[in-house]
């Protein structure tokens, strides 16, 4: 009879074997999506509004590229909400091999142990902050990303945002991680 390990560690190796076969068989290769950092997301540039001509083309004959774009825009915030966590995760594995290491001195783990609080309680402003935002004015999605120095803001609305939306957006920003600067942009959707 086998080991509960063995048949945990047979299951484990299956599912990596098949999610491996999925990554390399899907169209997009697995690209990831991510909002540029220099451009203003609200704003259309002329390769967009050629994409966007090309989809209207392909919709006319028939095809389904509008639900596939549809399907890859409503997932480019969980991407991006993905990709934050794993570089989060990846620092607070090194703080806690800091931690653990029994050449660090204790000034060096008391720093690490200090960013790993310090990266939990950003993450959990940001959350908070989201949830918030989102039940003020039934938005779409909200993504909030702190950076060092600045938050930026992504709202994913179906309407440009309002001056006053806009105001009360970075108000609730500064409420909740002090007098930094904050960057809100607009990401329109097709609703």
């Amino acid at each position: 009879m086998l080991k509960k390990q063995t048949v945990w560690l047979l299951t484990m190796l299956s599912l990596m074997i098949v999610l491996s076969v999925y990554y390399i068989t899907s169209p997009n290769g697995g690209d990831l999506a991510y909002l540029p950092e220099g451009e203003d997301s609200a704003e259309e540039t002329t390769s967009d509004a050629a994409n966007k001509e090309e989809d209207t083309d392909a919709k006319d004959k028939g095809a389904q590229v509008g639900d596939i774009s549809q399907l890859e825009e409503d997932q480019l915030f969980a991407t991006i909400r993905m990709q934050i966590q794993d570089e989060r995760s990846a620092a607070r594995d090194r703080l806690d091999d800091v931690v653990a290491s029994s050449s660090a001195s204790v000034q060096e783990k008391n720093e690490a142990r200090n960013e790993m609080n310090k990266l939990d309680k950003i993450s959990s402003k940001e959350r908070i902050l989201e949830e918030s935002i989102i039940s003020s004015a039934d938005y779409s999605d909200v993504l909030i990303r702190h950076d060092e120095d600045r938050v930026q803001v992504y709202v994913k609305e179906s309407e440009k945002l309002s001056n006053s939306e806009v105001v009360n957006i970075m108000q609730m920003v500064k409420d909740e991680f002090g007098d930094i600067p904050v960057r809100v942009d607009y990401q329109p959707t097709d609703k």
